[in-house]
């Protein structure tokens, strides 16, 4: 049934989309700009998609190491008390809603991350990436940090369990051979869910690609490939299409379904890949038994 429902979803996408396709007198890969429902219509996806990669790449690279920190000290450092009343404040931040994450840092989590983009810029501006001199507000470094938190308790929860489930004689074998804890951890518990942790942050990578309301708050509608960080650019095919779907002609929305089709192809192989990842994992434990 679930197989059913992604093909008959990706059937409807391609119906929806291909009209408009034939109407673009773009390159639909490569143009850059948005006139979907201009005369003639021109529109692509070369900018959005690269905004969808660059905002979730750099939310992750944000997340992972907290989340791999926190994972660790749950399941290794903390009292067992502690340890459980931290997940669940962890867990928490899973059930909050994404627009609730995208009021919070339009409205208030804006003004420090402002800050911040100017001390990037007079410290560290001689990076492209921190180049821009403003206006700051929202921006990728806005919406990447929002995106951060909200992929941190997928990765740090999953991250957790698979490092609870190293086999005690591994961890008791190095401390026996006189490793430190970290030592232990080091050579026992992260070569061990190597494989887990690879699939719960290409997890996080899906939800990061696909997330909508958060970024469409916090991020601009400048369409263009750059890597700049601060200024008041970037955006992403879930959030094009959150801002631009209610006002849209015909030609607009199937132009808009069709940026959907590439954004559901990117993170159905995304899937796919973390799944193919726990499988390969479970085969591996399975024969070791």
């Amino acid at each position: 049934m679930v197989l059913v429902i992604i093909v008959a979803i990706a059937v409807f996408l391609i119906a929806k989309a291909i009209p408009a396709l034939r109407a673009d007198k773009a390159n639909f890969l490569t143009y850059q700009q948005w006139f979907a429902d201009s005369q003639p219509a021109k529109f692509g996806i070369a900018a959005i998609a690269f905004g969808t990669a660059l905002t979730a790449f750099i939310a992750l690279l944000l997340a992972v190491p907290v989340a791999l920190g926190i994972a660790l000290c749950l399941s290794h450092y903390a009292h067992k008390r502690v340890a459980t009343g931290l997940g669940f404040v962890i867990d928490l931040l899973a059930a909050v809603p994404s627009i609730v994450f995208g009021l919070w840092g339009r409205d208030y989590f804006a003004a420090p991350v402002q800050d911040l983009s100017k001390w990037l810029h007079d410290n560290v501006g001689w990076l492209p990436i921190f180049g821009s001199n403003g206006p700051y507000g929202k921006s990728i470094l806005l919406g990447s940090i929002v995106l951060a938190i909200m992929v941190l308790p997928i990765i740090t929860s999953l991250s957790r369990e698979v490092f609870r489930q190293t086999p005690v004689p591994n961890e008791e074998a190095a401390l026996a051979l006189g490793a430190t804890k970290w030592e232990m951890i080091r050579t026992a518990v992260l070569p061990y869910g190597r494989p887990g942790v690879i699939a719960s942050v290409m997890l996080g990578l899906g939800r990061a690609l696909g997330e909508t309301i958060a970024l469409a708050l916090t991020l601009g509608s400048v369409y263009a490939v750059n890597f700049d960080l601060l200024g008041p650019g970037g955006n992403t095919i879930a959030a094009n299409i959150a801002n631009r779907f209610g006002e849209a002609g015909d030609v607009g929305q199937g132009a808009l379904i069709a940026s959907g089709l590439v954004l559901f192809a990117i993170t159905l192989v995304v899937n796919m890949t973390a799944r193919a990842i726990v499988f390969r994992r479970r085969e591996f434990v399975g024969s070791a038994a």
